[in-house]
């Protein structure tokens, strides 16, 4: 039986461990890493911050359950095996689509415990261990509109569209759909459309050889179509085909998609399949812009504060008057996701008050003061084009770092240089 996660905790749920990952499993445990352990078939899909499976031979017949586990838990998984088993058909891509590192055995200790470090940071990045927690923050006319809508469309099994821009919060709102519907103790499978290109992300969807997809992955679930304006016209023909199919021939499995742009301006251009639209628009959400949110910005900040707090087990600091003041004042480009990021900033460099220049705003605008010197424009620059990359691909890292023109491991140490990790 799992123990319930502390805010300050790092819990690992260690999925059929062997004599081989003993070694890695002491070694976390002696840098105060919690450890459970668990056979595939009893693992929880809650309770833990990360996970780990321990790949071996026999699970390469049951990667349908892997993939069930890793989906409904919400979370990042990692995972470790015999190099023997790489030659194996679709292991590599298996690893690569579905965890968030993997090592060779027996490996490096430290490499892997600094991997395992970024993953926690990522989950606490997107707010992953605390989903269950968040609903969607604010008292606005907006909001309050928007969660009546949810609730309402929710129990239904129609399709659903999520409309809004980069960082105002569709893929939670798809979650809150999640968890009004009767689907709600199936798999919540979410494919980002924008980071694969036409042959993978068919792939990926529909399934390839063993691999059935994450069509089939999300059956007695629901499937979230992130950013489907970016799948590829071809994709989205193969998808209507499947999903215009009679009820006994198509997946029993509910659809959302989100949008940052126009389909309808899509369908006009060629550039989106007028049968799938059509589909996918028998209901719409529409949510809007945080600067069309002013009274929730407060309570939104001051709700990311008391998280990070929690998080980092330190009471959180307050916002100056000026600091709020520079936030009712900003125009948010970034949406709740530039908030969150702009608040982790403020509260890892702010004592007892955060002020304006902590959150990267001054007089309401970001990055506009003295002049300084070449170097502090540099840094500038830099710090302002992790922010962008933050919120535009806070669900995948490894894409922000590549759309930047940089490592990984290069894009990490400049998200704790900034203190935005």
């Amino acid at each position: 039986m799992l123990e319930a996660v502390t805010p300050t905790s790092r819990r690992v749920l260690v999925v059929d461990p062997d004599d081989e990952c003993e070694p890695l499993l002491e070694a976390l445990g002696a840098c105060a890493w919690g450890i459970e352990r668990c056979e595939l078939d009893s693992a929880p899909t809650a309770g833990y911050e990360i996970g780990l499976l321990c790949l071996r031979p026999e699970h390469l017949s049951h990667l349908g359950s892997i993939r069930a586990l890793i989906s409904q838990s919400g979370t990042e998984w990692m995972t470790v095996f015999d190099p023997e088993l790489l030659p194996a058909p679709g292991v590599n891509d298996f690893i690569g689509e579905w965890f968030f590192d993997g090592y060779a055995l027996p490996g490096d200790p430290l490499l892997f415990q600094q991997s395992l470090g970024h993953a926690m940071s990522l989950v606490r990045l997107r707010g992953l261990s605390r989903l269950h927690e968040q609903e969607l923050i604010g008292h606005s006319r907006a909001l309050r509109g928007l969660r009546k809508q949810l609730a309402k469309l929710g129990p239904g099994d129609v399709p659903v569209l999520i409309q809004g821009e980069s960082g105002t919060g569709k893929t939670l709102a798809a979650r809150v759909l999640h968890r009004h519907s009767r689907r709600v103790g199936g798999p919540f499978v979410v494919v980002d459309c924008a980071a694969f290109p036409q042959e993978r992300l068919d792939q990926i969807l529909f399934g390839s050889g063993d691999d059935q997809g994450r069509l089939f992955a999300a059956r007695s679930g629901t499937l979230l179509l992130d950013d489907i304006g970016a799948m590829p016209l071809a994709v989205q023909q193969a998808l209507f085909e499947r999903l215009s199919m009679p009820r006994r021939g198509r997946a029993d499995v509910r659809i959302l998609a989100t949008t940052r742009s126009s389909l309808h301006e899509a369908v006009t251009q060629g550039r989106f399949d007028a049968g799938l639209f059509g589909w996918l628009g028998q209901q719409t959400v529409d949510i809007a812009p945080l600067r069309k949110r002013q009274g929730d910005i407060a309570l939104l900040a001051t709700h990311f504060l008391a998280l990070y707090g929690a998080d980092s087990g330190r009471h959180p600091p307050t916002f100056s008057d000026r600091a709020l003041a520079a936030m009712a004042r900003y125009h948010w480009p970034g949406n709740v996701r530039e908030l969150a990021t702009r608040v982790r900033r403020g509260f890892a460099l702010a004592d007892d008050t955060i002020e304006a220049n902590d959150l990267g705003l001054e007089g309401g605008l970001p990055g506009i003061g003295l002049l300084g010197t070449l170097e502090d424009y540099k840094r500038r620059a830099e710090y302002q084009a992790l922010c962008d990359a933050l919120t535009r691909y806070s669900n995948n890292l490894s894409l922000a770092a590549r759309m930047l023109g940089i490592s990984r491991p290069t894009f990490y140490r400049l998200l704790h240089k900034h203190q935005l990790l």
